[in-house]
């Protein structure tokens, strides 16, 4: 065992379902007490659901499937043997069904890590058996518990049934109907086939006028992004202008980057400077940031903090600089449910002086930026926004169109047994990615090399990817021998009507591998790579701040004001249960109903009771401040937050209390809905600079702060 595996495993030790005084996530959420059986008595008994390790904001499977890992801590437990003719205590998972039942090891007084389990519902059982590791189940029971997620209730009474009444009866996924008028001008928003819709707010409509771009057919059609090797010096005019994109078959109007969809990809070396004027072509003010960028605070583009917007056929001119190789890109930061949603990001990649973007110089026979996206639309187009303030402040807007480099299924050409590096970018308002790539004979393991801000200490493979809004991940995958690789986003889906989990699969596009072989690349790809240097430095710092008290603390919570009383009942009936990560658009009415103005996102300090932009924080250059996290689970509706620190980079040092074994510098951390994640922030960079969600809706119903580095 390392000695970072070794902090990690001392660091989860720590028992915070059955000691409230142990800091840690939702107990509601991660842990389940275990009930003893009639006629068993002086046992008291809970399982912590920790998060499987991973490098992800959650643990899943590919299919999107949960994954916990089990700690089981009891005490009173009597001699087996004083219960018949058994000799130990085994613990069990299985689903509802009860089939199939999952062996997960023996249990004894005290605590014991009993192994990981993947299932969206299960129920816990402790049995006496005649040995530690039976067969099959067969002894008494003497403890039994149900997952959090057991708790999910439909909610059949309210439910308008798609397909009888509102949504359109032929409805395939991804698509919805605007035929039916609701108030204030509004279509019906759009649905995903086999939900049902609440029928208990027929007639409701948001507090905000319905707007789209108006239709242009002088309006380009977008290109696919050049790529700008950019040198130190060089100057580059950005555009932001009225285009077309192809979003279910129909033209639709949104924006593009100098014509470009995304927009052109910055290829530049770290260390080297830019200058770009920005030309505002659309109707709405906007200004860029810098995403992930350690520049000059001046130039970090975001209104009312470091600049004022720049209004409709106004220009800016920024100076950057690119201190560190990695992944970033670019959008706006103004009313960005709009318009980073109709098209305006772009990529940057800052290459080290090996050639590669901070991902340690692995050997590769090409490189593919990949922005991941999604655009809510239905049979109709695309569906509007709220003009005066945006809609679906509560979950965000996520899409039922997903993009691949901001085309629909998008096609790609690959050689037999090429070395793929992958530039992974979730430029989405509010959707979490699980993208695998499933190959002709099963998926096909990526290998995680870097991170937002960087490579990993130790690379790794996993089965898929899970990349949350604004996230950017660098992954390597050797294509089959021949056939199509699909890129897929596989989830699990909450019906929260039946009460039940769906699986959804959405195809991103395809690499369709033909051609000659591609040539040997001098190097083991199966090696993993250690990065010793980074190694010493990251876990020097894991180590040295894992254990003490946080600096800071923030609690990411809501507050709710006017919004309908039909609304709020629903909203109330799933609050017995929050899953981690919202993954797809199943509660379309309620999702989009509530705006910015009745939605009120908070970043709040318990210390101080002051929220959002009332918290005065100001720390010296050069401080490394602990910063922790907690996602208020007791909210009309938890949600997960990509948190995004502008201007600095931080360190991941744990998830719920327990360690972090993948570390990389990032400026990006998903905090799942009533869990809890500590930060290192490395306040390298003098400004001001935002700290907020990047949910694009919750950013604007006000979850940001600034602090100042002097």
């Amino acid at each position: 065992m390392t000695l970072l595996s070794l902090v990690a495993a001392l660091a989860g030790d720590r028992g915070f379902c059955s000691d409230s005084t142990v800091p840690g996530p939702s107990r509601d959420l991660y842990c389940i007490p275990l009930v003893a059986a009639p006629g068993i008595r002086g046992i008291s008994a809970v399982v912590e659901l920790r998060q499987s390790p991973t490098p992800f904001g959650v643990a899943v499977t590919a299919e999107g499937i949960q994954v916990h890992n089990l700690v089981l801590e009891a005490r009173g437990l009597p001699d087996p043997r004083s219960l018949g003719a058994y000799s130990a205590y085994v613990a069990w998972a299985m689903p509802p069904g009860l089939d199939p039942v999952i062996r997960l090891g023996e249990v004894r007084e005290g605590r014991v890590r009993l192994g990981s389990v993947a299932l969206d519902k299960f129920l816990l059982l402790v049995t006496a058996e005649r040995s530690a590791a039976p067969r099959s189940r067969g002894g008494r029971i003497v403890l039994r518990g149900l997952s959090p997620s057991t708790r999910l209730d439909g909610h059949g009474p309210l439910a308008l049934p798609s397909g009888t009444a509102g949504p359109s009866r032929h409805l395939q996924a991804g698509h919805g109907n605007h035929r039916l008028a609701m108030p204030g001008g509004w279509p019906m928003p759009p649905m995903i086939a086999g939900i049902s819709m609440a029928q208990s707010l027929a007639g409701l409509a948001p507090g905000a006028t319905p707007w789209l771009p108006a239709a242009d057919s002088t309006a380009p059609p977008a290109r696919p992004s050049d790529v700008l090797r950019l040198g130190d010096g060089d100057t580059l005019r950005l555009e932001a202008a009225p285009g077309r994109r192809v979003i279910g078959g129909r033209q639709e109007m949104g924006y593009l980057f100098n014509g470009q969809a995304p927009g052109p990809i910055l290829d530049v070396l770290r260390g080297s400077n830019l200058v770009v004027e920005f030309v505002n072509r659309t109707e709405w003010p906007a200004a860029i940031h810098w995403h992930g960028l350690r520049l000059d605070a001046s130039s970090d583009g975001v209104p009312g903090l470091t600049q004022q917007a720049v209004p409709p056929g106004g220009r800016f001119l920024y100076r950057l600089r690119f201190p560190d190789a990695g992944i970033y890109w670019y959008h706006p930061h103004h009313r960005e449910d709009v318009l980073q949603d109709l098209g305006l990001y772009g990529t940057i990649v800052v290459r080290a002086a090996t050639g590669t973007p901070g991902a340690g110089g692995n050997p590769v026979h090409r490189e593919l930026p990949l922005v991941l996206d999604d655009v809510l639309a239905g049979e109709e187009g695309l569906f509007p926004y709220g003009r005066e303030t945006p809609t679906h402040a509560l979950m965000g807007r996520l899409g039922t169109h997903l993009l691949l480099n901001g085309v629909e299924r998008r096609r790609l050409e690959g050689r037999p047994a090429e070395v793929l590096r992958l530039l992974l970018i979730n430029a989405a308002s509010a959707r979490v990615f699980n993208m695998a790539l499933a190959g002709p004979d099963g998926d096909l393991p990526l290998k995680l090399v870097g991170a937002d801000a960087g490579p990993y200490a130790r690379e790794r493979w996993a089965a898929s990817a899970v990349v949350a809004p604004s996230e950017r991940y660098t992954v390597e995958v050797r294509l089959p021998a021949s056939g199509t690789v699909t890129l897929v986003n596989r989830v699990r889906a909450i019906d929260h009507t039946a009460g039940t989990f769906l699986q959804r699969v959405d195809t991103l596009g395809y690499i369709v591998v033909r051609g000659t072989r591609a040539p040997p690349l001098g190097a083991d790809y199966e090696r993993l790579r250690a990065r010793p240097h980074l190694q010493r430095e990251l876990g020097a710092l894991q180590r040295e701040h894992l254990q003490r008290p946080p600096d800071r603390e923030l609690l990411l919570t809501l507050t709710v004001d006017s919004l309908p009383f039909r609304l709020v009942q629903l909203l109330r009936l799933d609050t017995a249960y929050a899953h981690p990560v919202e993954w797809a658009p199943t509660m379309p009415m309620m999702d989009w109903l509530p705006t910015a103005g009745q939605a009120h996102w908070r970043l709040r300090e318990p210390a101080t009771g002051r929220e959002n932009h009332a918290i005065r924080w100001r720390f010296d250059r050069g401080a490394r401040v602990k910063l922790r996290l907690r996602n208020d689970r007791h909210t009309l509706h938890p949600m997960a937050h990509p948190i995004h620190l502008h201007g600095q980079r931080f360190l991941v040092l744990a998830r719920n209390g327990v360690a972090v074994e993948d570390l990389a510098w990032k400026d990006t951390a998903l905090v799942p809905a009533g869990g809890m994640v500590d930060l290192l922030l490395d306040l390298s960079n003098p400004g001001r600079w935002m700290l907020h969600c990047h949910n694009a809706e919750h950013l604007s119903a006000g979850m940001h702060t600034a602090l100042s580095v002097d």
